[in-house]
């Protein structure tokens, strides 16, 4: 496994990153124990730096894996926009993952540099903690170009969390060029890049190959995360990441969102997507699977449980 510093955050971390919302209840919904399992292979196989989120409900799962190793890296995220909010989220991930203190925590989903203002106060409150020890690096995750490049000019933002793929799916805001324009500025900056979604949330898993050596080749990213739920996953991924670029990937299922019969048609699972995947029409909701990269979040916004990744 090939280890990188990233940006100038200090943090050396592993070129294949975990990202963990693939074992949590918002898709394959492994229990504590195999998900433990899993992520414990996953370090012995040389993964140091492990992404999970408030959202994704995998913070027992890390901390039943890697209580006590100081070696692991682990990055998360909130929605929280205020100080309040921010103090909340942070005791939370103390005490879920069994820690004193949080690699990387970032502000999720931001939009553009206007969303970054009017969540500075939680941003303040990170930076505090930041200052105190509590917090390594702070930073954001986006699915917007325009947001990465708000937050490249910001000095006191450290990484940079992104979607970016071969097809540029999920790019809310403009076409794969843009996010590479974004990114080659951030990176400049010094800013620590770790991509998302290099498989398209699936929609990539045919040219496997392909669409990881665009992420994993990019002279501008560090690190790239990649979800995976299986022992099969993580050793085609680790081999991958080990210089093996002629792994042979397995043949994945199909993804698709199902939503159920018993849908109120609130909107609220619209609101949750940032790629603009969901609209409501007759009262319910549809879903474009050509835009969907199947991260769940819509599941984890419905009031009624009427929507699922599957």
């Amino acid at each position: 496994m090939e280890y990188v510093l990233l940006g100038n955050t200090g943090l050396r971390v592993s070129r294949l990153c975990f990202g963990t919302l693939t074992i949590g209840p918002l898709q394959k919904n492994l229990g504590i124990e195999e998900g433990a399992s899993l992520l414990k292979s996953a370090r012995e196989a040389g993964v140091t730096f492990f992404d999970t989120a408030e959202l994704y409900g995998t913070y027992p799962h890390l901390k039943k894996a890697f209580a006590g190793d100081p070696d692991v890296v682990i990055s998360t995220k909130s929605y929280s926009y205020d100080e309040k909010g921010a103090k909340e989220s942070l005791k939370k991930a103390l005490r879920g993952l069994g820690r004193d203190r949080i690699d990387i925590f970032m502000l999720h989903e931001q939009q553009s540099g206007h969303t970054l203002r009017g969540h500075w106060g939680a941003a303040e409150y990170f930076l505090s903690m930041k200052q105190r020890g509590v917090i390594r690096a702070f930073g954001i995750s986006t699915h917007h170009a325009g947001c990465v490049l708000a937050a490249a000019k910001i000095p006191e933002i450290d990484v940079i969390h992104m979607i970016y793929n071969i097809r540029g799916l999920g790019v809310a805001d403009g076409t794969r060029d843009d996010m590479e324009n974004a990114v080659r500025a951030a990176h400049r900056a010094g800013k620590g890049i770790f991509a998302m979604k290099p498989l398209g949330g699936g929609h990539l898993f045919k040219s496997a190959k392909e669409a990881l050596a665009y992420a994993a080749d990019s002279p501008h990213v560090h690190s790239v995360a990649v979800g995976m739920q299986n022992e099969r996953e993580l050793a085609e991924n680790c081999a991958f990441f080990s210089g093996a670029r002629d792994t042979a990937f397995s043949e994945k299922p199909g993804r698709s969102v199902m939503v159920h019969g018993w849908c109120a048609g609130c909107g609220k699972c619209a609101a949750a997507c940032a790629g603009g995947a969901i609209t409501i029409a007759a009262g319910k909701a549809r879903v474009d699977m050509e835009r969907c990269v199947f991260c769940g979040y819509c599941a984890a916004a419905c009031p009624e449980f009427a929507i699922k990744v599957v």
